[in-house]
């Protein structure tokens, strides 16, 4: 699928293009500041670029108050198709946050149950208890977002709900010709409608539409099978790997990749692309949280290496820092144009090596080699074989691998000899391509 060969690029709008917080619906065109980004996501060579929410909110853009009106801080749908339509043109595929798990409370149908109570049209839109009350005094009780009173569940055992967001998502497709969709809160939403949803979007005419969802813990199995998402957020491996680094314990995050990807009966997830990432608009960005920045690079090689599919958040590749607090807006700072340096150098390197060796698409995963402060691993598909091999300690590490191979180190170009173990200088990595001795 082409959703496997893909490296995503994930933009949040809002505060990357320098919107007020609080919606002040003075309606401003920023938007198309995302057109002046082009060049440098076409150098870096990212395929698909998720934004955020676009869509009418009262603040973050997840407490959405209208799903088909492009937020005012943002623009227009007129602002919005140019932006879509130059991407695509790009060759770059674009996919948007849907947030179909819960409302703001100016959502229309929440402001009919307000006005008309037992009365509304809407009430069976949402789970309510006339009987009860909530934060706001409303005089009753409704289910909300993880105790969140700002953000109102909707009831996706309606049918009623569950099509008009059907209906909002065909006409993103029509309006702005999206290629997919990242499902906020997907461990929150009903199994049924996503059933229903991927039913629905598997008949869209053209390539397969991708649904991806944000799930934090649990089986991921659970959402990413045949009849629901094509994919996940693998928060497991985000952690593993910042925390594998800074603890300078490899093991962790190998135990992470073999429990996740490895060829036993147990293991959860293989021959599943789940979304790989270091950082994102929920939490304290790679460059903040890695104790040691000269190993930014190492982590990226990690990340663009290992089973899934990688995603890199908008200015970290370029080693922009960002603690989460507050209301986040630490992490989704505004960027007037996004740097480029010898980091981003390396990550457009990894996005062209990902691109071009479908091993690291569709191959599956070996452990080769391992000790708390180096490791190889492998990924292998018909008959190509790409080695990971990185060292953080401060000497030199020889690794046992067992193998008699030619390589060549696709990030140096140096052809290798190896017989039966592998010479890594400190704070080295490579990625090998194996030809048989």
């Amino acid at each position: 699928m082409w959703f496997d060969e893909s490296v995503v690029y994930q933009i949040y709008p809002l505060g990357a293009f320098g919107a007020p917080f609080e919606n002040d619906h003075v309606p401003a065109h920023r938007i198309l500041k995302a057109e002046s980004w082009l060049p440098h996501l076409e150098k870096i060579g990212v395929n698909a670029v998720l934004f955020n929410p676009l869509f009418e909110s009262v603040s973050h853009g997840y407490n959405t108050t209208d799903m088909r009106k492009v937020d005012d801080r943002l623009g227009t749908e007129e602002d919005l198709a140019r932006v879509c339509q130059a991407y695509q043109t790009a060759g770059i595929r674009v996919l948007f946050d849907a947030v179909f798990n819960h409302v703001g409370r100016e959502f229309f149908a929440f402001q009919d149950v307000l006005k008309n109570r037992e009365n509304s049209r809407y009430k069976d839109w949402f789970t309510i208890d006339f009987g009860g009350d909530t934060s706001f005094h409303d005089g009753f009780w409704y289910k909300n977002w993880e105790g969140y009173d700002e953000l109102v569940s909707l009831n996706l055992k309606n049918p009623e709900v569950v099509q008009y967001l059907l209906d909002t998502v065909d006409w993103w497709r029509h309006a702005f010709g999206i290629s997919g969709l990242r499902l906020d809160v997907a461990y929150c939403l009903d199994q049924d409608f996503l059933r229903q949803l991927h039913d629905h979007v598997k008949q869209y005419d053209g390539e397969p539409f991708f649904l991806l969802g944000e799930t934090l813990h649990g089986d991921y199995n659970t959402w990413v099978n045949d009849v629901m998402l094509d994919s996940c957020t693998n928060y497991e491996c985000y952690k593993g790997i910042h925390s594998s680094f800074n603890s300078r314990n490899f093991f962790e995050i190998l135990y992470s990749f073999n429990r996740q990807f490895g060829k036993e009966p147990w293991c959860l997830y293989t021959g599943k692309n789940l979304l790989s990432f270091v950082d994102n608009h929920d939490v304290t960005r790679i460059a903040s949280i890695l104790e040691k920045k000269e190993q930014l690079p190492l982590v990226y090689g990690m990340l663009f290496t290992m089973p899934g599919i990688p995603a890199i958040y908008y200015g970290s590749e370029s080693g922009v820092e960002g603690v989460k607090s507050g209301n986040d807006t630490g992490i989704r700072p505004e960027i007037e144009q996004p740097d480029w340096n010898e980091l981003t150098d390396l990550i457009a390197r990894l996005t062209e090596i990902r691109r071009s060796e479908p091993a690291l698409a569709y191959g599956d995963y070996t452990q080769i080699a391992l000790t708390n402060t180096a490791c190889v691993y492998q990924r292998s598909h018909e008959g190509d074989t790409i080695w990971y091999a990185v060292n953080i300690d401060d000497n030199p590490m020889t690794m046992q691998v067992n193998r008699d191979v030619q390589a060549e180190d696709l990030l140096s170009g140096e052809k290798l000899e190896i017989h039966g173990s592998l010479d890594l200088q400190p704070g080295q990595m490579r990625i090998l391509k194996l030809q048989a001795a």
